[in-house]
């Protein structure tokens, strides 16, 4: 699966990437796995394009270990099935030494098995529920405390919601996320009969009498506020029949885990000022490093285009297997993975990454308010938060860990001092 093995070279002869004795064999080979049609395309073609800026330019410094970077974009079509075959045909045929793909966690699912049969490098871009902890991936979107819990904390604290709309399509991420959800809003006081929970397919479009359903919630007087973990093209249907029905943020704020620029550019956000979302990154952040990156994006894709949180987290897991890959002297997996560790990029919001022994990053959570332009006004943001693999707030978690370096484990029992994981076993 390697194409460019580990060599010997010096210290002087790694910082030259034009040499071509650094490699054995090029190209570098960088799999794209996101889907370009389907329902899911509104929100993963942009990342196969900021993908594809990354190569090129990593190609115009020289490349990586004196190769060239060759990406091998494939399109899984929204069909999760079809992710696993994509991906079995990125490592075994086209023989690629990293994939940077997915979104949505049955899709990463679905490609689990097959990276760490074939001993595959995945880097995943997007929020997601945790309660995972690979060997083969490094998750570079937000676990639940870098965003999910933050975001609840916000409507308790500082919105004083008192009743919630628990919202999400129906797989794996916001079903998760609404169990921790549910155990962390009960630790806090919220009775059971005030958290309203719903799920719908995919591309669900008729929104009328869930909308309806949450206006109802707040009958008694009690503050409503909505969680969103709708994903996809859902959300424009959704966010549409909240202006329809009249709902502002004032009425029923929504706090969203999945909608940022890139889904706003499509709809008519006048009537969605001052709803939510919670990301680690947003196109307004006021950084140098943003500033450049946002212009080098729309001096290539076109001024109206938009970057968003899962654009920023690929900058940051592309540019950390750069440098481990530099480090390693090769982009095997088993040696980029141990030079992986303490691997520390700069953000886009003028903070740092950091990659932790348990392939999570620690990073900032930002909360941001829906402007009429589609951008947003960054309301809240905190300090690096170390991601956490395994939750805190659900009884069979709260006890695990994951330590891939020292331990070399990504299911810990830090109860009984055992590693209770095997390949595959989630």
């Amino acid at each position: 699966m390697t194409t460019c093995k580990s060599v010997l070279a010096t210290t002087a002869a790694l910082a030259t990437f034009g040499s071509a004795a650094m490699a054995a064999d090029c190209p570098i080979k960088v799999g794209v796995l996101h889907s370009l049609s389907g329902t899911m395309a509104i929100s993963e073609t942009t990342l196969k394009d900021t993908m594809l800026m990354l190569i090129e330019d990593q190609n115009s410094q020289g490349g990586v270990l004196g190769c060239e970077l060759e990406a091998v974009v494939v399109d899984p079509a929204s069909n999760w099935p079809l992710f696993a075959e994509k991906a079995r045909e990125l490592l075994s045929v086209h023989e690629v030494d990293v994939m940077f793909g997915n979104w949505t966690s049955v899709s990463r699912k679905s490609v689990l098995p097959v990276v760490e049969e074939l001993n595959g490098l995945l880097f995943y871009p997007v929020q997601y529920e945790g309660e995972e902890s690979s060997r083969n991936v490094f998750y570079t979107g937000a676990a639940p405390n870098q965003q999910a819990i933050p975001a609840t904390d916000y409507f308790l604290e500082e919105l004083g919601v008192e009743k919630f709309a628990l919202l999400g399509t129906d797989y794996v991420y916001p079903r998760t996320t609404n169990n921790i959800l549910a155990s962390y809003l009960g630790q806090k006081g919220i009775s059971e009969s005030d958290i309203f929970v719903n799920y719908t397919p995919f591309g669900h479009s008729d929104w009328s009498k869930i909308v309806a359903d949450v206006v109802a919630l707040g009958a008694d007087g009690k503050k409503v506020g909505v969680i969103s973990t709708i994903n996809g093209d859902a959300n424009i249907g959704f966010y549409k029949e909240l202006a329809a029905a009249g709902i502002s943020a004032d009425d029923i704020p929504v706090v969203a885990f999945s909608v940022g620029e890139e889904e706003l550019s499509g709809l008519d956000t006048s009537n969605l000022v001052g709803h939510l979302a919670a990301w680690n990154y947003f196109q307004s952040a006021e950084d140098e490093a943003n500033s450049a990156f946002v212009a080098k994006w729309k001096d290539r894709m076109g001024e109206e285009r938009v970057t968003n949180d899962p654009m920023e987290a690929h900058y940051i897991g592309f540019n950390m297997w750069v440098n481990a890959a530099t480090e390693a002297g090769s982009t095997a997996v088993d040696a980029v993975r141990a030079a992986m560790y303490g691997q520390e990029v700069p953000n886009l919001t003028g903070g740092t990454a950091v990659m932790l022994p348990n392939h999570h990053l620690a990073k900032p959570v930002l909360i941001g308010e829906i402007l009429d332009t589609g951008q947003f006004d960054i309301i809240s943001q905190t300090k690096e938060v170390p991601g956490d693999a395994w939750t805190d707030f659900l009884p069979e978690s709260a006890v695990l860990m994951s330590d891939w370096k020292d331990l070399g484990c990504g299911m810990y029992n830090t109860a009984t001092k055992s590693c209770v994981q095997t390949l595959s076993n989630y």
